[in-house]
Parts: structure tokens; C-alpha cells; sequence
């Protein structure tokens, strides 16, 4: 079998042209987005005229959290398969097939963790929050689009041009264990949406003379030596599946089994890996479960006060009874301990400022769907919210988490359904992409999503402004090391 020819000698990013005014840059930028297929037909969204500009300390603040993310994935990894608390590996479990969870237990795996983290930041008053981390994010190809227009336009970004891309190579690498390898980025029907900006991400791959491919399940060919790509423009052996679907869909993806085989056998490498309890929101309930503080803090060392201080109060919804003689940790309502989630069913408006998230494992666990924002309904809906999450615990874990409301801030963009530019106020969600080379998370690049002031939930939505961050240049040496008071 000879071994395909990915070499293009046109480069995949955007060419564009600084234009004589603000106007006409975003609607050019608009219109290459659309024209070179990073956005789907129906996905467009609001562009700003420039990159949203961080502070040293902010940005600081994400470098630093790059490495306290990387610890905590460790130390849930190393948590959930040695001996000991077994109750927290009892919450991960929840919900999961035991044929899924016997797999992500299997040796070959065992030092596996995802490659690419993005953790989900809250512009705050003063500090950043991090709401969520997710090892399967989308935005990574619109990310690197971004950044080499604004690049193009003579304009510095966090990570660079082509920080994306060239984080991306180099983590495929590592995991490939070898120079030279052919990569195949499967994605789903259920994540169809995100095809479009991943087809473009592996275009640039490929003009930067790697083999690299984004396809359906479909095009993935297994035999005993392993799987194959056959696309119809090349044929060759894969040696990293990047797998951009979700686990709990597993049973609708073709040929799941044969992956998971070959993954098995060796004979590919497949990040992420299937390990469900490494992509479960209720983790970052354990981080802040005082009966595991001694065991993050002596797993993570200073990354563990610096992460836990970062994460808004977080917990299980767990409705097994709680001990006549003791509460739940941390919880208190109207000064008093909780020990039943049901007493804040009679919170007030301002009392109830949390939000009820399913925790993974579900059609409703991403993209904001199944998110209950407890202000944001009146009580009888805050009530049924509540009951819900709790009936459901054994198949679909839900968590508490404080809402924590991100800072009011005025953004320019410009709208493709008008043709007209304006200004916004709004609230910023900020996503670093972090690839993970050898045991070092590197900062590729920082989506910012920005939505108007009135929206509880930050994603992207069609009339939310989409751009990437840069630093604001200052004089001096280099920031010192920072917390999320920046």
C-alpha cells in the first residue's frame, strides 16, 4: 500500500486584504468565513473588527490555569482508577454501560488523557470564572481562522496565526509517537455542525504538509492490521483517530466496536480516550468535595488552590439521604445547612442564583441544552428543575453550581444579515485551547464569545459576536504568576 501525497501547494487559511474601512474588513471577513467553509450554511454569527483585548493579568491568568487543568485531569484519572473513594468513582459511574466503563479501566489506556483541553471562562468583575471543561470542544477550526485573519490584517493574537494548527500537529505527533502519520478526525452526525470548521482545520493541516482529514464514521476501513482511511481521495493506514463525538451516542456511531478494538489492540491511537469519567461536569464537584481535599491537594500541589478558586461552588445532586447528624458540605440556605437539595425549591429570586446542569453522558449535557438557570425561572419551574435532577440521578447526574454572572463590557461587530456595523453591550465567555505536547499544555489560542447583556447563557448563538483574543501590550518584565482575582 503506498502512502498518500497530503502536500497542497495552496495554504488553506484565510487571504484577505486590510480594506480601506472598519465596515468593509468584518464584512470581508464574514464572507471568507462563509466562502472557505468554516462556517456551515446555516452557522452564521455576528465578527468583530478586532480581537478582544485581555489584560496582562488576564491573560496571565490564562496561562497559568493551562497547567492547573492538565493537573486536574491527572488527578481525576489517577482518582477514579486506584483504590479509595469509592463513592466519588460511584458518581462518575452513574448512567455509564458497565462494558463502557470496563474499557476505560483496560491497562492499555490507563496513562491516556485528552489532548486538547478548553476550559469555559466568565469575564467577571475582577476575576474569571471557569464554569466547565470539556475535552471534545468545537470552535478549534474557527479559532484558527480567526486568528490568521486577524493575523493577515496586521493585527497580534494569543497564540499566534497559526497557533492552532501548528499546537494541533504537534500533539498528533506525540500521540502518533512518530513523525510521519496520517490523521483522521471522525465526526459524528450528532456533531455534524462542527464539520464544517474541522474540514477547513485539517485543510491547513494538510497545507502545512501533514496527511490530515476530517471524515464521517462511514469513511473509516477496518481489517485485523488496523483501520484505514479511504475517503476517496486517499487510501492510507490511520495512526491517530481524533474523536469528535460523544461517548454517550457510542451506539449510533458505525463501527464504534471496531475502533475500540483496534484502540485496544494497539493498532491505532485514539484521543480523546474513552474514558466517560474524564469528560463529566460533576467533576468539578469532586474538586470542591471537602472529603477529597487532601487528595488534590496533594495531587496537584499549587495548582489545586488555584484551580478550586477558579470553579464556582459546585455540587452533586445526589438524593440519598444525608445522616441526621451531619449536612451537605459547603451548602447553606438562608444561614442555615442544607441537608436536602429540596429546601432551595423555596428560594427566592435572589436566592437562587444557581444553575442545574446534567453532568454528561447526555444528548442535554452539551451545547447549553438541559441548563436551568435559577433567576431566570420562576419558582415552580426552579422547583420542577430541581425534583427533576434529583429523579434522575441514577441514569443522568445533574450538578448545582453557583451562577456566577460575567461583567458588562461594549463590543463592535458587524451583522451579515444587515450589512451594518454596530455596537453591543454584553457579557464575554473566554475559551482557551490548550494542547497537551509530552506533559506540557500549551496555549494555542482564546476564543471569546460575546452576548448580549441580557442572555443568562453565554454560546453561540446567531446574534452573539465571535472573535479570538489578543494582550494588551504593556512596558515591563513578565507578569508574575497570577489567581482569579486578576
Amino acid at each position: 500500500m503506498t502512502q498518500p501525497q497530503c502536500q497542497h501547494a495552496a495554504p488553506a487559511g484565510l487571504e484577505l486584504s486590510p480594506l480601506a474601512t472598519d465596515a468593509g474588513w468584518p464584512a470581508s471577513l464574514a464572507d471568507s468565513l462563509h466562502a472557505q467553509g468554516v462556517w456551515g450554511q446555516d452557522a452564521w454569527h455576528r465578527v468583530s473588527p478586532s480581537p478582544f483585548v485581555l489584560s496582562t493579568q488576564e491573560a496571565q491568568f490564562i496561562r497559568d490555569l493551562g497547567p492547573a487543568v492538565w493537573s486536574f485531569y491527572k488527578a481525576v484519572n489517577h482518582l477514579y482508577l486506584r483504590k479509595g473513594h469509592e463513592w466519588a468513582k460511584d458518581w462518575l459511574d452513574r448512567g455509564k454501560p458497565g462494558w463502557l466503563a470496563d474499557f476505560s479501566r483496560m491497562h492499555f489506556s490507563k496513562q491516556h488523557l485528552p489532548r486538547l483541553l478548553r476550559p469555559d471562562l466568565i469575564l467577571g468583575d475582577g476575576r474569571m470564572w471557569v464554569t466547565e471543561l470539556d475535552s471534545v470542544p468545537g470552535g478549534a477550526g474557527e479559532t484558527a481562522a480567526l486568528a490568521r485573519a486577524y493575523a493577515a490584517n496586521g493585527m497580534n493574537v494569543i497564540g499566534g496565526a497559526d497557533g492552532v494548527p501548528e499546537a494541533f500537529a504537534r500533539a498528533v505527533t506525540d500521540v502518533a509517537g512518530k513523525e510521519s502519520w496520517t490523521l483522521a478526525i471522525v465526526v459524528s452526525d450528532e456533531s455534524e455542525d462542527y464539520r464544517p470548521e474541522l474540514q477547513h482545520l485539517a485543510s491547513i493541516l494538510r497545507a502545512m504538509g501533514y496527511c490530515a482529514w476530517c471524515v464521517t464514521p462511514q469513511e473509516v476501513i477496518f481489517d485485523e492490521e488496523g483501520l484505514w482511511l479511504d475517503n476517496g481521495e486517499v487510501r492510507a493506514p490511520i495512526d491517530v483517530l481524533w474523536r469528535f463525538f460523544e461517548l454517550f451516542d457510542l451506539r449510533n456511531i458505525p463501527k464504534s466496536e471496531l475502533v475500540m478494538y483496534a484502540a485496544k489492540k494497539r493498532n491505532v491511537a485514539v484521543s480523546p480516550p474513552y474514558k466517560p469519567f474524564l469528560e463529566e461536569k460533576l467533576a468539578l464537584g469532586l474538586l470542591r468535595h471537602e472529603a477529597l481535599a487532601d487528595f488534590f491537594a496533594d495531587e496537584m500541589g499549587e495548582h489545586y488552590a488555584f484551580l478550586k478558586a477558579a470553579v464556582p461552588e459546585t455540587w452533586v445532586l445526589d438524593p440519598s439521604p444525608v445522616p441526621a447528624h451531619a449536612s451537605i458540605p459547603g451548602l447553606t440556605f438562608r444561614g442555615r445547612p442544607v441537608r436536602d437539595f429540596l429546601d432551595l425549591a423555596e428560594a427566592s429570586q435572589k436566592e437562587r442564583r444557581m444553575v442545574v446542569k446534567p453532568s454528561g453522558f447526555s444528548p442535554l449535557a452539551w451545547g447549553s441544552r438541559g441548563v436551568v438557570v435559577g433567576h431566570d425561572v420562576s419558582q415552580d419551574e426552579w422547583a420542577q428543575a430541581l425534583r427533576s435532577a434529583l429523579e434522575q440521578f441514577d441514569h443522568t447526574p445533574h450538578i448545582l453550581q453557583r451562577f456566577e454572572e460575567g461583567r458588562r463590557l461594549e463590543v463592535d461587530y458587524y451583522d451579515h444579515r444587515t450589512g451594518q456595523t454596530g455596537s453591543m453591550t454584553g457579557r464575554a465567555r473566554l475559551s482557551p485551547y490548550y494542547y497537551v505536547i509530552g506533559d506540557e499544555p500549551v496555549l494555542a489560542g482564546v476564543l471569546a464569545t460575546i452576548c448580549r447583556a441580557d442572555k443568562k447563557l453565554i454560546h453561540g448563538m446567531s446574534d452573539a459576536v465571535m472573535t479570538v483574543c489578543a494582550e494588551e501590550r504593556c512596558e515591563g518584565g513578565e507578569p508574575e504568576r497570577t489567581s482569579p482575582e486578576v
